[in-house]
C-alpha cells in the first residue's frame, strides 16, 4: 500500500542516555540541531547551551529536556 507521506505521524526524537548519544557533548550538538530546526535564534541557542555548561550532567539533562522535552524522549 503506498500512502501520502503527510500522513505518516510525527514521532519524539527518543536519545538512550546509556549510549553514545548520552554523553554532554553530544547533547549540545542535539540542542544546537534541534534548536535550529524548532527556529530557534542562535542567541537563544546558545544560551540554552550556556545554561547546560554551567552545571552537572544532571543539570544540563534537566535543562535539556525543560527546553526540547516536548520533543524528545530521553531514556536512562
Amino acid at each position: 500500500m503506498i500512502v501520502n507521506k503527510n500522513l505518516k505521524p510525527a514521532r519524539p526524537i527518543e536519545i538512550d542516555l546509556s549510549g553514545p548519544d548520552g554523553n554532554v557533548f553530544k547533547l549540545f550538538a542535539f540542542a544546537k540541531t534541534i534548536g535550529r530546526q524548532l527556529g530557534y535564534t542562535e542567541q537563544h541557542i546558545e544560551a540554552i547551551i550556556t545554561v547546560m555548561q554551567y552545571t552537572d550532567y544532571e543539570g544540563a539533562l534537566h535543562t535539556f529536556d525543560a527546553e526540547f522535552g516536548d520533543f524528545v524522549i530521553l531514556y536512562r
